[in-house]
């Protein structure tokens, strides 16, 4: 709850910020347009000329307003999920709401402005029809709009900050970085396929990602593939460590598992259940392909990763860690137990394994 209030209050103030510049620059472009053409800026009168912050207050309301309902309605697309209709079903209906919002308001502020202007405008009822001004800011509105959708689509496409560190080239050498890899995987899947059948199962491991994905930034994780019914998680190491975020995330994906208990029962009859395994350390991070260009993370860390969780299975164990990411943690909550020194495939030195428990 805290980490939504958070995120929520963020994104108020971001678009109340935005949108009070927006309206703010429309207020002085019109405020010099009016002055160049009547001979004074916004006057009431002959004698009296209503200096330009004034009538900036103006712009900074309809800011507030307009913030307010875009947080709003990105805050309910994201609470009740209609983000998983089709991405363009959702621009559209988003894009009209912000519209006819951008409409009102300004049709708000020019009112404002122009009762106090004292003169007579040409077709005052259909200002805005040969108003260039609102056309510009409409324009404006639809190209931010534009953008902020397609950086929406890019990082949920390539994943937080991926698409601009391919426009500065920062992977395109080869370079060492130091991270925590989770590899999460759904318990008993081969049995669960059977079961469901092919389009059945898509459908839970479908949903199951989503929720994954609900939790997944209250955490400072990143998702580094879907590979099947298994997701592969990255933190940096610092960002891992910090709270036991690496840690956390995985409970807290499991608490939310549990809390659509009934929703799981009744669309898939069963509830699912996932196991994983946490490593990290130095690893080489670059970019690979052309037609294709993806971050890729190539060392032991990943290998390590995945043969950690290959271990829950033959231990019975949900959360296995190494001793070596450990020994970073304060884990004073959970019970800690020594599986020991466990020989990996693929690896000639043995390993010392935890398991991670509710206390």
């Amino acid at each position: 709850m805290k980490n939504t209030l958070f995120q929520f209050l963020r994104l108020l103030f971001a678009t109340i910020i935005f949108w009070s510049l927006a309206f703010c620059l429309f207020i002085m472009i019109r405020y010099y347009q009016v002055g160049a053409e009547g001979g004074k800026a916004f006057a009431t009168s002959d004698s009296e000329v209503v200096p330009i912050l004034q009538w900036l207050e103006f712009g900074v309301f309809a800011g507030i307003i307009v913030g307010i309902v875009y947080a709003i309605v990105e805050f309910i697309f994201e609470k009740f999920q209609l983000n998983k209709l089709a991405t363009g079903l959702v621009l559209l209906e988003k894009s009209l709401i912000y519209l006819l919002m951008l409409i009102l308001s300004t049709n708000y502020i020019v009112g404002l402005i122009e009762q106090q202007i004292d003169r007579n405008l040409p077709n005052e009822n259909g200002w805005w029809k040969e108003n260039k001004v609102f056309w510009l800011v409409v324009g404006y509105f639809i190209i931010c709009s534009l953008i902020f959708s397609f950086l929406k689509i890019s990082k949920e496409k390539f994943g937080k900050g991926v698409l601009f560190n391919q426009l500065i080239g920062k992977y395109k050498k080869p370079r060492e970085e130091k991270r925590i890899f989770m590899f999460l995987d759904l318990q008993g899947s081969t049995t669960i396929a059977e079961q469901l059948g092919h389009y059945k199962y898509s459908e839970l491991i479908q949903e199951c990602f989503y929720d994954l994905n609900r939790v997944i930034t209250n955490y400072n994780a990143e998702i580094y593939q879907y590979v099947g019914d298994e997701a592969v998680i990255s933190w940096t190491f610092n960002k891992g460590i910090k709270n036991n975020n690496c840690v956390e995330l995985f409970f807290k994906f499991q608490d939310r598992l549990l809390k659509k208990q009934k929703a799981y029962q009744k669309h898939f009859g069963l509830q699912p259940k996932f196991k994983a395994g946490l490593h990290g350390g130095n690893l080489i991070v670059t970019e690979v392909g052309t037609l294709k260009k993806e971050i890729a993370y190539h060392g032991d860390v990943i290998n390590t990763s995945a043969r950690i969780q290959g271990e829950c299975n033959k231990y019975n164990e949900t959360l296995l860690i190494s001793k070596q990411l450990l020994e970073k943690l304060q884990l004073n909550k959970y019970k800690i137990q020594s599986i020991g020194n466990i020989s990996l495939k693929g690896k000639e030195e043995e390993v010392r394994l935890y398991s991670i428990n509710k206390s």
